[in-house]
């Protein structure tokens, strides 16, 4: 029986959370046991383990360019539903592979399948709230979860080390379970027939014409894409830094934990002020923020001639407390003129922040030389770069979201 109404509020927003979870599942959980991937499907070229989630990461960029225009056709839901069939079906070849190529050929799929509840995830909101309190609603999902990247790795070396590196992959299929059964029996459609677009060449080039003609909106997915590109150089650098400089990797799954829980209150803290202040002043706040908690690491690393350890944990659950007053606030604030074609501008904003972000920081990441001092410089340079295109969009202010 198809469900008739919608979640209740609670219920919608941990909802949410678990489609948002998708992708920090699939991908922070790898962590742990890339090694052990190389080693044992490529033990001439181990290093190639890495490409597991660069993969993952290509298809998921190459999912999202087309899946909103087809759910603004279409519908949700069974969008959603389709990409967690496929992501379910590319997790049984990952952990069934027996060869690196197969496994990249498995994850590259299986990002394609993800990119549906992470991008039509935020459509569904959209359909449903607008302006502050859609950035509040994405708020409240956000702090819920940060609690993912918080257990991650966790339970990717606790697998791992129970029943091998495989495990992680059969655990996809019951992640995939648990959120494709609750769109499917709880969550009714959100886009009703008459607010649909033809799935025609013609529609789908006027929408994203008119997404990628709004000033604004570019100007809000450029500055996500520079705060979203510091996510990857954190995720590139983050488990060498931990070994080379602190000696600490085999405690690396536990103090990336501590951080995302120590972090998460950015998210309830942007939820309670965003009503209030609105989501420009909040973002503003958080990147200025970023950009002196980098100056004042900087300065301890100059002083100190090093990073004392405690320095550098501070730095890093300060910068992603600052995430939960951004990245929400952002997409909210791009959909908002948008919500005609969200599946549309989902896809453009999720498709662009997600390539242009790893472009940017690709190379920034490879600037590691041993020490914290490039990715500090890495995230202030993003930083900049975010406020001053927050700068440049203020010129095209015309709501009053603050």
């Amino acid at each position: 029986m198809k469900p008739i109404k919608p979640m209740p509020m609670g219920e919608f927003v941990v909802f949410i959370a678990l489609m948002f979870a998708t992708v920090a599942y699939s991908t922070d959980s790898m962590l742990p046991l890339l090694v052990e991937m190389g080693q044992s499907l490529a033990p001439e070229t181990p290093q190639s383990a890495q490409l597991v989630v660069t993969g993952f990461v290509l298809g998921l960029g190459s999912g999202t360019l087309v899946i909103g225009p087809i759910s603004d056709a279409l519908g949700r839901k069974r969008l959603i539903l389709a990409g967690i069939g496929l992501y379910m079906i590319a997790a049984v070849f990952a952990a069934t592979s027996d060869s690196m190529g197969a496994l990249l050929a498995a994850r590259f799929v299986q990002g394609i399948g993800a990119s549906a509840p992470r991008v039509l995830s935020q459509a569904v909101v959209r359909d449903l709230y607008s302006g502050r309190q859609m950035a509040r609603i994405m708020s409240f999902a956000m702090a819920i979860f940060v609690l993912v990247p918080a257990i991650a790795p966790l339970m990717g070396a606790t697998l791992g080390g129970l029943f091998g590196w495989r495990a992680i992959f059969w655990s996809f299929l019951v992640f995939g379970s648990i959120s494709g059964g609750w769109l499917l029996f709880r969550q009714p459609e959100t886009l009703p027939p008459k607010m649909r677009r033809p799935l025609e060449i013609r529609p789908i080039v006027t929408a994203f014409r008119e997404v990628f003609s709004h000033k604004q909106v570019m100007i809000y997915v450029i500055a996500l894409t520079f705060s979203f590109a510091t996510m990857f150089i954190w995720l590139s650098s983050i488990a060498q830094i931990f070994d080379d400089v602190y000696a600490r990797s085999d405690e690396f799954p536990k103090w990336f934990a501590l951080c995302a829980l120590l972090s998460a209150p950015g998210s309830l803290v942007n939820a309670q002020l965003v009503l209030k202040l609105g989501m420009r002043r909040l973002i503003v706040t958080a990147i200025t923020g970023q950009i002196g908690l980098v100056f004042a690491t900087i300065v301890i690393y100059a002083s100190t001639g090093g990073l004392p350890f405690w320095a550098f944990f501070t730095f890093m659950v300060g910068h992603f407390f600052t995430v939960g007053l951004i990245f929400g606030n952002l997409n909210a604030l791009a959909l908002e003129p948008l919500g005609h074609i969200a599946g549309t501008a989902s896809s453009v904003m999720s498709g662009v922040s997600t390539v242009g972000s790893a472009l940017i920081a690709a190379p920034l990441a490879s600037l590691y030389n041993g020490t914290p001092l490039p990715l500090m410089l890495a995230v202030a340079a993003c930083g900049v770069f975010a406020m001053t295109a927050m700068i440049v969009a203020r010129r095209w202010n015309t709501s009053d979201l603050g």
